[in-house]
This record gives structure tokens, sequence and C-alpha cells, in this order.
């Protein structure tokens, strides 16, 4: 007999507020849907607002101009005869709710707000939002007047309902009722829905493919059915990247997938599916259809529409693919990639400029500009009209095209080693090789006259003048003439970006990139307000472990040699007196933590909630063959010790990329304090006990004699 549907869902690169880009993209991916033969189009999260908004939620203007964008999308022809689902802010009896709103013909059918609010990490929807908290019930909305002169209607059901059409019943979930242990599609299915959608606003974070992907899978293959997910991409005005990731699931299986990365701004993902096979796979599952026959209905809104073909059996349906993840490296290859074009595209600025030290850190981040004009290239090679306009208006020549990711790079991004007296030839070569083979405008400076000048004035008003400890002087000398070093380069990294296109006759200027790791952050190795200070970071939230492994990706793929020695070579900051002209200062050794501990560290602290006692209990098992529990503990205080010193610096860290769940980054997603004990006296005593304890048992053990 057969009953096939055929759907749409979507990845939309929405921008917070841009109203007019947003409506412009929602009509193209509902008239991408419908020329496909699509007759039910699902769209992102909040996306005809855009979903990182955030306190703008708390402005009227929001929800005002949200039903404006909603009228003119009820009124364009553009959505007739396809059943809509468009997600904006709502206020019903002064409450405000993130809703879904479905419409059909100048009709809407239902406003169903969110029941389960994502409120943990980057994520503070229950500071803008209320949880919708009656389960099955619906009640009338008056809607806006400017609505009900385009729909005739005066009040629509709002609340907890599913849609009944002429053929088949659908449900929505918004985001984060997926991930939730009683998820909405567990007793919609029961209550015979077969087709479950969801509007996400998902970012992307490495590794986490993975989870979405299986979350949406097992959804079906329990219960049935056919699974329809949505999500924002891109950049939404954050430290955030939305990565798309647009699927639609039946039984357990993947049908169709969508980019994860991409510079198109409108992927409209389509599948035609036969609910034949839905009743099928149910009707074998009888501890299913015996709950079925218990459950308490949902109110179901009648559509008179329906999404299957009529008496068409010989309309083809898409069989079940293997969903195609991308390794890490990829992942740190194409997401900030494209996080940056978003932010440059959207900045109004004609490029980035880079403080290129030759160590990985700078050199990843160089990698991944790089990677960006690399993605530019192949999509306006491929005929994306869209990012050609971009980057037209980038570079101000409205007859350029990118002939390749390098010469691309020479004309967006420039790189510049700041040598000072305590800089090698070694470090000085490898930035400049990379600089050649990436293509980017590279300049060669050096900052001593500038030192020289700001440590004279210090030392003609005070009297002393400060020393390295090389050569007799104290730590605090000795590192305030580090400070002076890397801040001065801050200050040269601005005035660069600021007039080096001026300087070059050329237009715009330059954004300055960050290139300080998750895992410097974590401890506080770097100086406030010195080069890792800049617009953006797209390295901020990755470990110096993926980007070792990211270098080595990017030494395969793009052929950039000189990766090679800035993997061998130590990582340096370069900024005490070279011996013999060689470096002596290390970053490991600064910091008495290595890079792989560090990590380590910040999952424990972050992820597993662990404080200096709890860690210490978890570290002396996890190394137990590499450390004894005296020296876990000597580790584990140290870190916290460094860690309370400087968290300080987290309240100036350069917006970052978000690509880890232990960032130290304090303005949006660790809201721990500022300003600690740094003894830590009861932590560390308790700590000191269980190592007095463990030891005490150590010795009491009795000894094994071999016995012939």
């Amino acid at each position: 007999m057969g009953r096939p549907v055929t759907l749409a869902t979507c990845a939309l690169n929405q921008w917070a507020l841009d109203f007019e880009g947003n409506v412009a993209r929602i009509l193209k991916s509902i008239e991408i849907a419908k020329y496909k033969g699509a007759r039910y189009r699902l769209g992102p999260e909040l996306e005809i607002c855009g979903y990182g908004c955030s306190d703008h939620y708390y402005e009227s203007d929001t929800v005002l101009h949200s039903f404006e964008v909603l009228a003119k999308l009820l009124e364009s022809p553009v959505t007739q005869d396809i059943i809509c689902d468009v997600g904006m802010p709502v206020m019903c009896r002064n409450v405000r709710y993130n809703c879904r709103v479905i419409f059909l013909n100048k009709k809407i059918l239902l406003i169903r707000p969110k029941m389960v609010l994502a409120n943990a990490g980057n994520y503070r929807e229950l500071r803008w939002f209320t949880p919708w908290s009656r389960t099955r019930y619906v009640e009338e909305y008056l809607l806006p007047r400017m609505i009900q002169e385009v729909t005739g209607q005066e009040t629509v059901p709002f609340g907890d309902a599913v849609l009944a059409t002429k053929d088949t019943c659908l449900g929505s979930e918004i985001c984060e009722e997926l991930w939730a242990p009683n998820s909405p599609h567990i007793e919609m299915g029961l209550d015979g829905v077969e087709i479950f959608t969801n509007s996400s606003g998902s970012h992307h974070v490495l590794r986490k493919a993975h989870t979405r992907v299986d979350l949406v899978n097992s959804s079906t293959a329990k219960n049935g059915g056919i699974y329809v997910l949505a999500n924002q991409k891109g950049c939404d005005g954050d430290r955030l990247y939305y990565d798309g990731c647009a699927m639609i699931s039946m039984n357990g299986h993947t049908i169709a997938q969508g980019s994860q990365f991409s510079l198109d701004d409108v992927e409209v993902l389509v599948a035609t599916l036969d609910l034949e096979d839905v009743q099928s796979y149910r009707a074998e599952i009888s501890s299913r259809n015996l709950k079925a026959s218990k459950v308490n209905s949902y109110p179901r809104i009648k559509v008179n529409f329906a999404l299957s073909y009529f008496d068409n059996i010989c309309v083809p349906v898409c069989e079940p693919i293997q969903w195609r993840y991308h390794s890490p490296e990829e992942e740190i290859c194409l997401g900030p990639a494209c996080w940056l074009w978003d932010y440059l595209r959207r900045s109004n600025q004609a490029g980035f400029l880079l403080p290129l030290s030759g160590g990985i850190d700078s050199s990843a981040t160089a990698c991944i500009v790089y990677s960006m004009c690399h993605q530019v290239s192949l999509a306006v090679k491929n005929g994306n009209q869209d990012v050609l306009a971009d980057v037209r208006r980038i570079v101000n020549d409205e007859t350029y095209i990118p002939v390749d990711s390098q010469e691309f790079c020479g004309r967006i991004f420039t790189t510049c080693y700041m040598a000072s007296e305590n800089s090698s030839q070694d470090t000085y070569n490898r930035a400049e090789l990379l600089a050649e083979q990436i293509g980017s405008y590279h300049i060669n400076l050096n900052i001593d006259g500038a030192v020289k000048v700001i440590v004279g004035i210090f030392s003609m008003v005070m009297g002393r003048s400060p020393q390295f400890r090389v050569y007799g002087g104290s730590s605090r000398e000795n590192l305030a003439l580090q400070n002076v070093q890397a801040r001065i380069r801050m200050v040269l990294a601005y005035l660069f970006a600021q007039l080096s296109h001026w300087a070059r006759g050329m237009p715009g200027g330059l954004l300055v990139l960050g290139s300080a790791n998750v895992d410097e952050s974590l401890h506080g190795y770097l100086t406030k307000y010195d080069c890792s200070s800049a617009d953006i970071n797209p390295i901020g939230g990755i470990s110096k472990t993926d980007l070792r492994r990211f270098i080595q990706y990017c030494m395969e793929n793009f052929q950039l040699t000189a990766l090679r020695s800035i993997m061998s070579a130590p990582p340096t900051a370069e900024l005490e007196p070279l011996v013999d002209g060689q470096v002596s200062q290390t970053d490991e050794e600064d910091m008495g933590v290595t890079y792989t501990e560090l990590s380590v560290y910040g999952k424990l602290r972050k992820i597993a909630k662990a404080g200096p006692y709890s860690m210490f209990c978890k570290l002396i098992n996890m190394w137990k063959d590499i450390c004894t529990p005296r020296e876990v503990a000597s580790k584990v205080k140290h870190f916290f010790r460094m860690y309370s010193i400087n968290r300080h610096k987290m309240t100036t860290l350069t917006p970052a990329y978000h690509a880890e769940n232990y960032s130290p980054e304090d303005n949006r997603f660790d809201l721990r304090p500022f300003l600690y004990n740094t003894t830590w006296s009861w932590q560390f005593r308790s700590i000191d006990k269980q190592v007095s304890n463990l030891e005490s048992n150590e010795r009491r053990k009795p000894v094994l004699e071999d016995v012939d």
C-alpha cells in the first residue's frame, strides 16, 4: 500500500537580531523545501530572531519584531501549501516562552512552548524563558492584532499538543527536550505519533556529534517512528559555533545527513519515507504496544492536510545511510575556520592580524585562518555566490575572484613576527617559512627599542633598573621584564592591525587574533593584556594535545612542511635571555606542569566537578602506576595554587571559540570566583591527612616470603 511522506529540515546561519537577513533565509529554505517536494518544513530553534539574543529577550522589541517577521512569513506565497514550523519567543499572559509556531496556508495551527530548558554550560534559557509545565494541556492564545489581520484568527491553540493530519500524527520537541531523561517523544510515540521533530540550537564541541546522532537514532530505535532534526549553524554573534548537522532518522537508522561545517547560509535536507514502515516496525514490539494501550492521550490539533502522496506507490523512498563523522583534527580545521569567516564577514573588517611567534599555538591559529581561506576559495569555486559577494566586499573589489587559498590569504591575512633580543633565529625562521607557505602578508619587526624606552621611564622615575634573573635580578624583576615585552607586543599588534592596510594603500582595518590555548588559560600561563589579548581567539577552547594533532593533520593535508620543525620544538615564550644563543626557557618548566596533566586537571575540575581533595582522590587511582600519593598531592596543590593565583586573568580573556567543556572562560561559561584564598588550607590539610594514611597502610603491609 505505502504512505510515502516527504519531509524537509534545515540548517540556517541565523544571526541574533538580524530580522532582515533571518526572514530571507527562512523563506529561501521553505522555497527549496517545496521545490524538492516536501510538505512539511522544520527550522532551527528561535530562528526568527536568532538563538543568541541573550538579554535582548528582555526587550519587548525582540518579541514585537519576531511577530512582524511571522506576519511576513504568513503572507508570503512561498509558505503556501506546506506546513511551516518556525521558532520565536512568545509572551503568553506576561510570561515569555521559547516557542514553535506551526502554520499552514495563512492559518496558525499550534504554538508549542518549550517544556525543558537548557540551563547548563553556555546555556541560560531559564534567565529569559519559563518552561511550559502543563503536559498535555492546551489553552487559547489571543493573537496580536497584526497577526489577526493576516490569519483571520482571533485565538489559536497554545500548549502541549500534537498535529493530526489526514494521514499521520506529528509531535514537536525543542532541542534540550531530546537530551532530557523523560523526553516527550517517548510518550508521544506511545500515543501514536509517527513523526517527531526537533528544532535545535546545539553548538559544536569537539567529539560531540556522536552523542547527538546516537540520541536521535536511539529515540526511534525502541519506539519506532521518524525523527527530524533541524539546527542552527554558524556564529550567532558570540563565542559558540552552531555546527548544523541536520538529520532525519527512522526506526533507529540515519536516513539523511546534513553537513556539519559549511559556508552555505541555507542548507535544506529532504527525505521521502514510508509511514507504513513505522507501523510495521512498531507492530513487532509487544512491550511498546502494552505501554501504548495505557498511555494518556495528547490533545490533537486536526489539520485538513495530508503529508503523504495520495495513491502513489511509485514514489521512491530513502534508504538508511552510515553517518560520516569528522575526526577531532578535522573538526578543529573546519569549525573555527567557519566561525572566523562568519566573524570576519559580519564585522565589516578587511581581514586578520596574528602575532606569529613560530610556536605551536600561533602556528595552529595561522593554519585555521589558512583553512578558512581554503574553505572560502572552494565555496566560490563550487558556485556559492553569497560567499563570493562577501569576499568582494571584504577586499573592496567588485571584480575579484579568489584564485586559490594562498592568494586569498595574502589579501586578508597579515602575520607579524615581533623579535626581541631574547628571540632565537629558529623561531624567526619557522615563522617566516610558515607565512610563506600559507601566503600571508608577513611583517618582521623588533621590539627592543620600545622595551628600553618603557623600562627607561621606570628607571628614571624610581631610580632603580630591574634585571633578569640570569643577571642577578629577583623573580619579581624577572617577571616584570618578561611582561613588558609581552604587553608591548599587544600594543604593536593593534597599531599594525589598524594602520598596516592604510600604509599599504588598502582600505579597512584588521581583527587581531589571539592564540592562547585552553590549557594555558586554565593555568593562567599568560600575561594579562599581552598579545593573548585580542579581538577573538580561534584556539582558546582547544587543548595543547589536540592542537598538536591538528598541526600533524595540516602537515599531511595542506603540505605545510614548515610545521615539521614547529612540532619538534619545545614550546617557549622566549621572554628571558638566551644562553649561548639558545632558548633556555620552556613553557612546561615555567608552569611546573605538563600540558597533558593540565588537560586532566581541567576535565576533573569542570566536568567532574572536583575540588582539590576529590581531584587528589581520583588521581591517586588514575596515576597509581606513575606517581606516589605524595607526588600526586604535590601536583594537585601546585595546580590549585597557580589556578587560584591566576584566576583573575579569566575576567579579561579574549572571546574564544568554545570547543572544550572544561574551558575556564569567565565571561559566559565558567562562573567561578576570581579572588581566592590561595593557601587552600582546609582542603590541602585533608589531602595531607589522606597521604599519611595511605603511607601508613603501605608500611603495615606484610612482606610475603618466597616458599620453595
